[in-house]
């Protein structure tokens, strides 16, 4: 269990937890991935509003609000899309659960699939 949150280290599990699920190629990088950038807002100092590691994002869950955790993954052309979609959803949240028990507001969990290999 994850007692500080440290948004880096979530970010990687979740990672690590969306490669498990069967039908998952691989997670999407963003472009500020690939370009090496994070986006910032004003009024936080020039430092990244979210964590991104790949294809997952996590935001939020300061000051007891809200997770909000972003998934954008390719998919394997041999696999249904949408079940490999809620697939990736279901393992997210679960992996949250066991990670931030008892958390609340529960975390808001989006998949994207970009694709399929």
């Amino acid at each position: 269990m994850i007692q500080r949150i440290d948004r880096s280290a979530l970010t990687e599990e979740l990672t690590r937890t969306v490669l498990e699920v069967p039908g998952v190629a691989f997670p999407r990088p963003r472009l500020t991935n690939l370009l090496g950038a994070a986006p910032t807002a004003s009024g936080t100092g020039g430092r990244p509003v979210g964590t991104s590691s790949a294809g997952v994002r996590v935001r939020g869950g300061d000051g007891g609000g809200p997770w909000h955790v972003e998934v954008r993954l390719v998919a394997l052309h041999a696999d249904r899309t949408l079940d490999v979609a809620r697939a990736a959803r279901h393992a997210v949240e679960e992996r949250l659960d066991a990670l931030l028990p008892g958390s609340t507001p529960r975390a808001d969990v989006s998949v994207t699939v970009t694709g399929g290999v």
